[in-house]
């Protein structure tokens, strides 16, 4: 694959002078479809990995999945469930959505992405050989075979599920809307339920036979899923509902390091555990939202996660995260019951949602409040 291993870092909002710092890696895998090693990459300071809304993916492959789902029922009248933060949770894994890529307006993408040569070599984490099924046509080489495309493909899968998405006569899997379809139309199988969890982790491990790679496209499902939904705020009034739309009217802003007042966005500092300054960013930090936000409701709140914890009512983790309501803040640590090991807080929204700004790279948005690990609870000020 072109893809190496990649290092993941946990980081804390700005805690006075005080950074925080851990790293973790995971293991590689793979199979028949796909030559994924481990995606876990370039995630420099945070509980959470880069992404997790549609604002990190290009606007053109997101046009891909989307078109895909509407599309899939002609080939797979009996699936049922496709939704684009499936297609989204595979591609991130895949090709990070062919970031650094161009895409071009028929969906084709320059240069193409191409995985290592399955040689049996331990490249990439392959220790058997593939043979050639293709000819070079789609891999480049007639001297074995490699994985193609955003969805990562071996040309011998594309060959039995490959789909024209775009209508130009041709199944190409470097073509965005044709590989989209393609994994929609694979990970559907004979007429799988999606929505039923055990029937999407069945399609997952098809596609890539690891336990480790089924939780990983799960676990990006889950937070493009979050993200893809607005909060029900039908029964959310008063202080609360301010506050929450308060946090959500932010949504789109860039992290910054050390950003965000009562006023609303400002210049952070320097820098993050990995050097990411905030100085050039106007923006929040994940505490800096939440500052903001409350100060809307006309609630102070001190400046950094670990010192939130102490205000209001502290709920507790051991309750777990069904004792939150809406407006709640909601904390990670890197030791849950210490709070002084405090790193993030978001502010709880319903439905397992939170108004995030996660790390730096993203933007504020909505996620599920699986997305970052430790949880430590919450504090109810309202």
């Amino acid at each position: 694959m072109r893809r190496g291993r990649r290092r993941l870092a946990r980081w804390g909002c700005v805690v006075g002078l005080l950074l925080f710092a851990a790293v973790c890696c995971a293991a590689p895998v793979g199979n028949a479809i796909s030559a994924y090693v481990a995606l876990k990459s370039d995630e420099d300071d945070g509980g959470i990995a880069q992404g997790g809304s549609a604002a990190d993916i290009p606007s053109r492959m997101l046009t891909a999945y989307k078109t895909a789902v509407q599309q899939v029922g002609r080939y797979v009248p009996k699936c049922r469930g496709m939704r684009w933060p499936i297609l989204a949770g595979i591609a991130k894994v895949e090709s990070n959505h062919a970031i650094g890529h161009s895409i071009a307006a028929n969906g084709d993408i320059r240069p193409k992405i191409y995985g290592v040569l399955l040689n049996g070599s331990g490249q990439g984490g392959n220790t058997t050989p593939v043979a050639d099924t293709d000819h070079g046509r789609w891999d480049g080489t007639a001297t074995g075979e490699r994985a193609v495309g955003p969805f990562q493909f071996l040309p011998s899968t594309w060959a039995s599920f490959g789909k024209d998405s775009n209508g130009d006569k041709v199944a190409d899997p470097h073509n965005a809307d044709d590989a989209a379809l393609g994994a929609a139309v694979y990970l559907c199988g004979a007429g799988r339920d999606l929505t039923q969890r055990a029937q999407l982790s069945a399609a997952i491990l098809q596609y890539n036979h690891s336990s480790e790679y089924v939780a990983t496209v799960l676990g990006w499902i889950d937070q493009y899923t979050a993200a893809a939904e607005d909060p029900d705020l039908t029964n959310v009034t008063g202080k609360v509902r301010t506050v929450i739309e308060a946090a959500l009217s932010q949504r789109g802003v860039p992290y910054s390091w050390g950003g965000g007042s009562a006023k609303g966005p400002s210049y952070g500092i320097c820098c993050s555990p990995s050097g990411k300054s905030g100085t050039t960013i106007k923006g929040f930090d994940c505490s800096g939202l939440t500052l903001y936000a409350y100060a809307q409701a006309s609630v102070q709140l001190p400046r950094t996660a670990a010192a939130q914890a102490g205000a209001g009512q502290r709920i507790p983790a051991s309750l777990g995260t069904s004792a939150l309501k809406p407006g709640d803040l909601v904390f990670y640590a890197y030791a849950p019951g210490r709070d002084s090991t405090i790193y993030h807080v978001g502010i709880y929204a319903g439905s397992g949602q939170m108004i995030n700004a996660a790390r730096p790279g993203t933007v504020v948005r909505l996620d599920s409040i699986n997305t970052m690990s430790g949880f430590a609870g919450g504090a109810r000020l309202l």
